[in-house]
């Protein structure tokens, strides 16, 4: 069953580079929410389904520049990373906020660029991202009202099978959509995880 979303309203997927935006994109899409992207930025061996991204991924750009047209997307999700939150032009919003294990958005982040960090550029990336993550989820905590709702999703949650039903039942609850337990579980692949936290760290 197809989910009609509010039209009045901005829906957007966000969080920190490599947090599993594209993954919940994916899950939205399987369980026939709405989402707009292109195929400006097309798949490859660090997204292999692909990133599901508008302008290239450089939607931010635009928000910068207030040239985004984000009137055109209400009623359908967006990919918009974080950093990205801060340039939302006023109006009606319903974020999903992931969140996930920091030192394997580090290690994720080495693989895409294929360049090795020295361990005091690890330190220094991984207390800039820890900030600035509370500092997205303070943002949205004090913007929090009729016109902006928000979810944060546990994107290591939703990876281990434990967890998995319940963190996708977060989402179902929020969209009135049962079928995200089902669906989302067949579009999560374990394989794809590849860069998994072993040292019990945030």
């Amino acid at each position: 069953m197809k989910i009609k979303l509010d039209e009045n309203t901005n829906y957007i997927v966000s969080g920190l580079e490599r947090s599993g935006t594209s993954l919940m994109m994916q899950i939205l899409k399987s369980s026939k929410i709405p989402i707009a992207y292109d195929d400006s930025r097309k798949s490859d061996k660090n997204n292999p389904r692909g990133y599901f991204e508008l302008e290239h991924g450089k939607i931010i750009d635009s928000l910068k520049n207030k040239t985004f047209p984000m009137e055109k997307y209400k009623g359908k999700f967006i990919k918009v990373t974080s950093w990205g939150l801060q340039y939302l032009p006023k109006g009606k919003y319903n974020i999903i906020y992931m969140i996930r294990n920091i030192d394997e958005i580090i290690d994720s982040t080495e693989k895409m660029t294929n360049k090795k960090m020295a361990s005091y550029e690890k330190d220094e990336l991984r207390n800039c991202l820890v900030a600035f993550d509370k500092k997205c989820l303070r943002w949205l905590e004090l913007h929090h009202s009729k016109d902006l709702s928000y979810i944060v999703i546990f994107y290591n949650a939703l990876l281990n099978k434990v967890t998995r039903e319940d963190e996708l039942g977060v989402l179902a609850s929020r969209y009135g959509n049962y079928d995200i337990v089902k669906k989302g579980k067949n579009v999560i692949d374990v394989k794809l995880y590849r860069n998994r936290n072993t040292n019990g760290k945030n």
